[in-house]
């Protein structure tokens, strides 16, 4: 097999990463191709070094996920949330903005895997719904809203506390739900930036949508189970799973809020 033809099949197995509904199971020459990479070291070798050369790295490479990527710093392939957030049209300061979006699809990856067995079990399937998202965010607000206020009393300058602090003011004055003329829920609402974000994890093969129930549920995929693993390591991942408003109701990992008010 000569090397041209090496690097070709290297390009097309990076090619389906960057395919996010793509998957091995329906795709045989994907298969074959993952299967190569797991068996053939000098293979896997050439497709990161060909994924690197693109500002790719590659997460993982599985017949359950396919080839999971993520981009580097400046990568071209980079969804930057200064981006993803601009395009809500929200009225924001920027940087509060984003750390709005960034702390919902916090949320949705902390209740698609609650425990750190969820991301090491690789048949775990979790569920995660609008309703559950803005209870959890809605909670986290609430018991931060009570930690800085004690931080004041206690003349701690807020800049100092955690990166989830930062956030709470934005959200908790943020109106839950508003409808628009023909009927939609407003975008610029927490529910409407919620919506939003699950479906974009959906578009990008990290979601699947399963019923329209709790203003809509999503399973997640092993593609998303990859991502989120990178994403635990994050200090803030940490914090969210600290406050203790996420909770396992069930040894099945069906999810509820651990909260007691009606939102």
């Amino acid at each position: 097999m000569s090397a041209n033809h090496d690097v070709e099949a290297a390009a097309r197995l990076i090619a389906c990463g960057l395919r996010p509904k793509q998957v091995p199971a329906r795709d045989v020459g994907y298969a074959d191709l993952v299967r190569r990479y797991r068996e053939d070291s000098g293979f896997k070798q050439l497709t990161n070094a060909v994924a690197a050369g693109l500002g790719l790295m590659v997460l993982d490479v599985s017949q359950q996920a396919g080839a999971v990527l993520a981009a580097t710093d400046e990568s071209v392939f980079e969804i930057k949330m200064d981006s993803y957030a601009r395009q809500s049209k929200i009225r924001e300061r920027r940087e509060t903005e984003k750390v709005m979006h960034g702390v919902i699809h916090l949320a949705s990856a902390a209740l698609g895997f609650p425990r750190p067995d969820d991301l090491a079990n690789d048949t775990y399937v979790g569920r995660v719904s609008v309703d559950q998202v803005e209870a959890v965010v809605r909670e986290a607000c609430r018991i931060l809203d009570e930690r800085a206020a004690t931080a004041e009393g206690n003349d701690d300058p807020l800049s100092d506390a955690p990166e989830l602090e930062q956030a709470w003011r934005a959200y908790a004055r943020r109106p839950a739900t508003a409808a628009t003329k023909d009927g939609r829920i407003a975008p610029d609402t927490t529910r409407g930036m919620i919506t939003r974000a699950l479906r974009f994890l959906s578009e990008q093969g990290f979601l699947v949508h399963v019923s329209t129930e709790g203003g809509g549920t999503y399973r997640t995929t092993p593609r998303y189970q990859v991502q989120v693993r990178e994403l635990a390591a994050d200090a803030a991942f940490t914090e969210l799973l600290e406050l203790d408003v996420v909770a396992v109701a069930a040894a099945g990992g069906s999810l509820r809020a651990t909260t007691t008010e009606t939102l």
